[in-house]
């Protein structure tokens, strides 16, 4: 019989100091925990030793969201500074957005943006955490890289830097609309891809728009009470019979973050993998039994997140508390820009 997991199984202590505030000077410096999930052994490596860890045949799955400059500081009427983060693009107008006043704004009220005031975005409703406004202008990618920033996770507690436009992005980024970046990816360089397929290790693309809602914990103790955040993807045909084929010659489909395995997940059906436009608010959590991967590549998540009772279904909720508790003993680095490891 399954166990039973409850919110409490997913906490872990974790010293504040390994929390990475900033990326290591290059990409592929980052360290790499390699575990097996059949035998549980485990071994520490760098992530520029990657290609040593891949087969020929293998499919590397990415996801190519881009991440939008959507932190914007504006001001109330009154003068008062706000911050908005947009977080879902409704319409060309209208976004919900996440705002450190929210239970403070009223219906109609309009924000002025800081960098150019004749930009303004109007209150329109309160929608659970989120407001919904409208702007009196199209957010293109040139409007957003004027007026925002690119907004950091909660947990990296600094000032925005220079560097993070570049660094909190990943190499192959492409699609824009994501508000957090698939931070497995941000590993990659540009010359770590060219070695890899000089393996003869196929490497594919996906879209999922990450949301803020990546950042919430999960409050219920039951997480069969939990209502996951809803983020769009899409899957290209290419990409989808790629991975069929892969299915078939029993080949090793790898997923690089748990954002591209959701999408897989979602898509997944009997060795098929769906491909077009959707929205998934997939919850996977132990006993859950992952079927569209075999590999994944991810960095070191929150206690209490979704992404670590994923990482936990995959892999096996035991092997990944041992993991987490020799990461911690060998000092990795956690979260967006902290280390990675991969579970094959």
């Amino acid at each position: 019989m399954n166990p039973q997991y409850t919110l409490e199984d997913f906490n872990f202590h974790l010293p504040e100091e390994l929390i990475a505030q900033y990326p290591r000077d290059k990409r592929d410096e980052s360290r790499l925990f390699v575990m097996d999930r059949k035998s549980s052994d485990y071994r520490h490596s760098v992530f520029s030793d990657l290609p040593a860890e891949l087969h020929e045949g293998d499919i590397l799955v990415f996801n190519d969201a881009k991440v939008i400059p959507g932190r914007i500081f504006c001001r109330r009427k009154t003068g008062g500074k706000i911050e908005i983060i947009l977080t879902r693009r409704i319409n060309d107008t209208e976004w919900l957005v996440i705002c450190n006043r929210t239970k403070r704004m009223n219906r109609g009220e309009l924000l002025h943006v800081d960098k150019d005031h004749a930009i303004l975005f109007k209150v329109v409703d309160r929608v659970d955490d989120y407001l919904k406004v409208e702007c009196n202008c199209t957010l293109d990618d040139d409007v957003l890289k004027e007026i925002g920033e690119i907004p950091l996770p909660p947990y990296i507690r600094r000032e925005h830097d220079v560097d993070d436009a570049e660094r909190y992005q990943t190499v192959y980024a492409r699609e824009s609309g994501a508000v957090a970046a698939p931070t497995a990816g941000l590993h990659f360089t540009k010359d770590l891809m060219d070695i890899i397929a000089g393996k003869g290790i196929e490497q594919h693309f996906l879209t999922l728009h990450v949301s803020w809602g990546t950042f919430q914990p999960v409050r219920e103790n039951d997480l069969a009470m939990h209502k996951m955040h809803n983020e769009r993807y899409f899957l290209p045909e290419e990409t989808s019979q790629s991975l069929v084929r892969a299915r078939r010659e029993n080949r090793r489909i790898i997923a690089v973050g748990t954002t591209s395995l959701r999408v897989l997940e979602s898509c997944y059906d009997n060795g098929n993998y769906k491909a077009g436009y959707g929205e998934t608010e997939i919850f996977i959590y132990p006993p859950y039994n992952i079927k569209s991967i075999d590999a994944l590549i991810t960095n070191f998540h929150t206690p209490y997140s979704t992404l670590l009772m994923l990482v936990s279904a995959f892999a096996g909720y035991d092997r990944i508390k041992q993991a987490y508790q020799e990461a911690v003993k060998e000092r990795y680095n956690f979260f967006s820009y902290g280390d990675a490891m991969i579970i094959t």
